[in-house]
């Protein structure tokens, strides 16, 4: 959110809920997944901004650091930028959440049906593990630029006005594809990928499992209570990021750096400067605020979608 469901192809989507065959159209899918992701947005972009920022602030001696944590990083968000701090960058990933779900939905269902050939056999975790993997993959041409201008607009604005580059989602795009083309949008697309396809096999897999143990015998997992599927999203949002924290800390410095500074992918250089400079505590920076946005944010996600 490191967070996501399962669309069809052009008509209609096969939804396996246990034993149960479902159909469900495009529309429906593609609307209900813009919905939980809003709401997903609206309920965790704060913490996210936390996480960033705790991400990327500079790597001085303990006592000079701007943020001591993630309690210090909101109280001096909201006392120098006012709540709306909160939500910088939120345009970018709001703009894209609908296309995003969908295509998770879709690749997660996709993979479901490959690995699925007999729909009265229920999944393995193994199998709802890897179908989770496949919509990682088809979501990161989405996911990527977005978190690319998310991730600018929220770490300029704690350097103070005159680090302000960036009017906005739209110009921060702009700006980026005059510099270096559709590079530089795409800035971070491996270690987006290496993020994004195990967390989401993790989140998956434990929605899906959670979801099927929760359920009476004899009954649909479609009549689970309100509590338990809040429950089931909200633990399976912690999955995704014990599993997705550390390529995600690679991924946010990575993608703030300036232009030059890290070769290739960033991967080895990025690793190697943080365990140098910080030592294997740096992979979970922003742990706090992670954990914090993880469970509300992705329990609101699953009620809604």
């Amino acid at each position: 959110m490191g967070e996501l469901g399962e669309l069809g192809e052009l008509g209609e989507l096969e939804l396996l809920q246990g034993n149960q065959e479902k159909h469900i159209s495009l529309l429906k899918n593609f609307v209900s997944g813009g919905v939980g992701g809003a709401c997903l947005l609206f309920v965790g972009h704060p913490l996210d901004t936390i996480k960033v920022r705790l991400q990327t602030q500079p790597r001085v001696p303990s006592q000079d650091v701007l943020y001591k944590g993630a309690y210090d990083c909101f109280l001096k968000t909201v006392s120098k930028e006012g709540l709306l701090g909160l939500y910088k960058g939120m345009g970018a990933p709001l703009a894209s959440v609908a296309p995003m779900m969908a295509i998770s939905f879709f690749g997660f269902g996709l993979g479901k049906q490959l690995l699925q050939p007999d729909s009265t056999k229920t999944l393995m975790p193994t199998q709802l593990f890897l179908s989770g993997c496949l919509a990682g993959v088809f979501t990161t041409v989405i996911v990527c630029p977005g978190e690319r201008v998310k991730c600018l607009l929220q770490v300029q604005a704690s350097g103070g006005q005159q680090a302000v580059r960036y009017a906005g989602p739209l110009d921060c795009a702009l700006k980026l594809y005059k510099t270096q083309g559709i590079r530089s949008i795409y800035k971070g697309t491996t270690l987006t990928l290496i993020r994004d396809v195990p967390s989401n096999g993790a989140y998956f897999m434990a929605y899906d499992f959670l979801k099927h143990k929760m359920t009476a015998e004899g009954e649909s997992v479609s009549q689970l209570s309100t509590p338990k599927i809040l429950l089931c999203g909200g633990i399976a949002g912690i999955c995704n990021w014990i599993v997705g924290l550390p390529p995600d800390v690679l991924k946010t410095n990575f993608q703030t750096a300036p232009d030059g500074r890290y070769r290739g992918t960033g991967l080895v250089d990025v690793l190697r400067e943080l365990l140098r400079d910080e030592g294997p505590r740096a992979l979970y920076k922003g742990s706090n605020a992670v954990f914090l946005r993880a469970f509300p944010a992705n329990a609101v996600l699953w009620k809604n979608i």
